[in-house]
């Protein structure tokens, strides 16, 4: 059996989430590859809205596993808002969803140093989410991030309090400091607090060796989805650099997101829509700033579902 693919081929919010969720009966996984919180996927489900930022959006299926790669990162504050909301609907999430632990985890200082450079480039700025996508992929390729695997090593605390401070001597080094900014309306003392009580929700939840798990379903003759999140011109190598996100939103990244070879790789579905969006900064050659364009973005509320931005 391949595993089948999904991505945006546009800049995001093409409507992605949808499409798994309706796709998701046919599949016994899906799985998340790369980016982070980023991500906005909004589905009605049940006449109910949910937007999901890391959960894969199989998630509302009674039978389908849902796996987060280890090419994606997360924020434990964000997942366990996620999971609450959930859990408010009656979605036994904890049950269906899978963590690799070679997954990496966005820690406060990431979004402490997302903000930094943001407001460092003034005008020049790329547009970012502010979640701390880039600096946590800039420490897992520099080998100095951390995984939901070292959780479990009695050493965590100990790592973290050393990347934390090597983030707050670059923060100085911009010439800010912590109460400069705040997240989700928090200091970031209390953000990182929150985010270090988050953490309790691993230990409910199923940490995996995703790629071992898959390829194993692979092999069974299972079936599986691997979702893509941002759009396709949005990739870090192929897409409108620099201003990008910050993983490899193409169907190559399924292969380092969930360790699959190539050969493996089955159905691709690309989803796009009649006309484009895009949120954030950065070249749009067709975008209208008339009031056709106020008219189409209103009525397709055509709104970041994690930023909120039009």
């Amino acid at each position: 059996m391949k595993i089948d693919v999904l991505l945006g081929l546009q800049w995001g919010d093409e409507g992605k989430g949808k499409i798994v969720d309706v796709l998701t009966p046919e599949y016994d996984i899906i799985a998340r590859f790369q980016g982070g919180p980023n991500a906005g996927h909004t589905i009605i489900f049940e006449g109910k809205k949910f937007v999901l930022h890391t959960i894969p959006s199989g998630i509302f299926s009674e039978k389908a596993k849902n796996i987060v790669g280890n090419g994606v990162i997360l924020d434990p504050f964000i997942m366990r808002k996620e999971l609450e909301n959930l859990d408010a609907q009656n979605i036994p999430a904890r049950d269906r969803l899978y963590i690799s632990r070679k997954a990496h985890l966005i820690t406060p200082s990431h979004r402490l140093l997302d903000a930094v450079y943001e407001k460092s480039k003034g005008k020049e700025k790329i547009g970012s989410t502010l979640k701390g996508i880039g600096p946590t992929y800039t420490d897992k390729v520099a080998r100095l991030g951390l995984r939901i695997g070292d959780l479990q090593e009695d050493n965590f605390r100990g790592r973290y309090e050393k990347l934390r401070e090597r983030h707050l001597k670059i923060m100085r080094s911009y010439g800010f400091e912590t109460t400069d900014f705040t997240f989700d309306e928090l200091s970031f003392n209390d953000y990182e607090e929150a985010w270090f009580d988050a953490l309790k929700i691993f230990d409910e939840l199923t940490m995996v060796n995703s790629e071992y798990m898959i390829n194993e379903a692979l092999d069974k003759g299972q079936k599986v989805l691997a979702e893509g999140a941002q759009g396709s011109m949005l990739d870090i190598d192929f897409g409108t650099y620099p201003f990008v996100t910050s993983s490899n939103t193409i169907v190559a990244g399924v292969c380092s997101g969930l360790g699959v070879p190539p050969q493996k790789v089955g159905e691709v579905f690309g989803v796009f829509k009649a006309y484009c969006t895009r949120v954030g900064s950065g070249p749009f050659p067709s975008e209208l700033l008339d009031d056709n364009g106020k008219l189409m973005r209103d009525t397709g509320k055509e709104f970041g579902s994690t930023t909120g931005r039009p």
